[in-house]
């Protein structure tokens, strides 16, 4: 007996027709494309996963922001954030018998803080995102990660700059250790073959007591500073200093932390700053024309919440892609990528919870003013 089977071939070969793919529609048999459709589009996908690319790689390069104390900023309430901490009172008095001491006054003070906002973006045209190599979104999303990181970056060491409280780093004789002066401002430093306005243990230890004498809360027992690669050169060459991985087991370890010395744990951030010899990003002031060049460099000590940042709702940072269905003008030639956000860059609550201590390093005349 013969069966006879009939089989519609056509119908197995019409789930090849259409394929979806990341880029368009494909024919799996004969590779004709067609593109998306304004209603059928992969680009949602796309922008989830270049948008945590440019997230992970922003937080990456944070260093100042994961000490701050936020703020959060609901929307439609403004652009002005007010944070406000009781004052303290005097220590108390003697009692005389039967007599009803002095009340003391009591109150609150404030600080307030207004965010702006911040953002760029880029432009890829359709030949480039077709025919290159490697992936471009993906690269310049990257590379938008960075520069958001940079760009909040400065905005809070720019910020924290303008706090008065400020020490000086000894000038030291290289070849025995002495104290060759005490400066009193980043014009009396030097960085020379000989001398050096140098961040040694010693200063290390005048910056705590300092911040213990002006009883600076500590974070979790310990202070921090942000401190250049430059002049984190110069520190962890002593013997006291203490390698980040010989305590990582046991505590919290913060982005870029590299070490701790006489209770103050170290952050190395490039992104700290580089002045000019007279403290400021000027590298062609009139007390530098005709002096070696002598940059110097702000490390920041911090104590506990001091300061703060606002987290604004709606407008922390956002990758913003448009393919070039979106963005690129009647011929669909460009796509855009880049990203936006809101912030104060930093607001300082208590000035003396931010200790800026300026010095020279071995990288003084090579290092360009940031």
């Amino acid at each position: 007996m013969i069966i006879e089977i009939k089989l519609n071939l056509q119908r197995f070969a019409d789930s090849g027709t259409l394929v979806n793919t990341t880029q368009n529609y494909v024919n799996a048999y004969n590779g004709q494309t067609t593109s998306f459709d304004s209603a059928n589009t992969m680009s949602g996908e796309l922008k989830t996963f270049y948008d945590t690319e440019l997230l992970e790689n922003a937080r990456v390069e944070m260093y100042y922001a994961q000490f701050a104390k936020k703020q959060t900023l609901p929307a439609n309430h403004g652009r002005t954030v007010e944070w406000r901490k009781w004052n303290t009172f005097e220590k108390a008095s003697k009692l005389v018998e039967g007599v009803i001491p002095t009340g003391q006054k009591f109150g609150m003070s404030s600080k307030t803080g207004s965010i702006e906002q911040y953002g760029t973006y880029a432009s890829i045209s359709d030949t480039l995102e077709m025919r290159a190599y490697d992936d471009v979104i993906l690269g310049a999303t990257e590379e938008m990660g960075a520069s958001a990181a940079e760009t909040q970056e400065t905005l809070i060491r720019d910020a924290l700059l303008v706090n008065t409280n400020v020490l000086y780093c000894d000038n030291i004789t290289l070849a025995t250790g002495a104290v060759a002066g005490t400066p009193t401002s980043c014009a009396t430093m030097e960085a020379s073959a000989t001398v050096m306005s140098k961040m040694t243990p010693v200063m290390v230890s005048k910056a705590v007591t300092k911040l213990k004498k002006d009883r600076v809360p500590t974070k979790n027992g310990k202070y921090y500073a942000v401190i250049h690669p430059s002049v984190a050169f110069d520190l962890r060459n002593s013997e006291e200093w203490i390698e980040v991985h010989k305590y990582s087991a046991t505590q919290e370890i913060f982005n870029g932390e590299i070490g701790e010395l006489h209770g103050c744990r170290f952050i190395e951030n490039p992104f700290a700053p580089i002045l000019g010899v007279a403290g400021s990003s000027s590298t062609e002031d009139d007390s530098y024309v005709n002096k070696a060049r002598t940059h110097t460099y702000a490390t920041y000590f911090f104590g506990n919440d001091a300061f703060g940042i606002i987290d604004p709702e709606g407008g922390a940072l956002e990758m913003i892609i448009k393919d070039k269905s979106q963005a690129g003008g009647p011929l669909n030639q460009f796509s855009t990528i880049g990203y936006k956000f809101e912030t104060n860059g930093a607001t300082i609550l208590y000035p003396e919870r931010v200790l800026r201590v300026m010095s020279c390093s071995s990288y003084s005349a090579i290092d360009e003013v940031n």
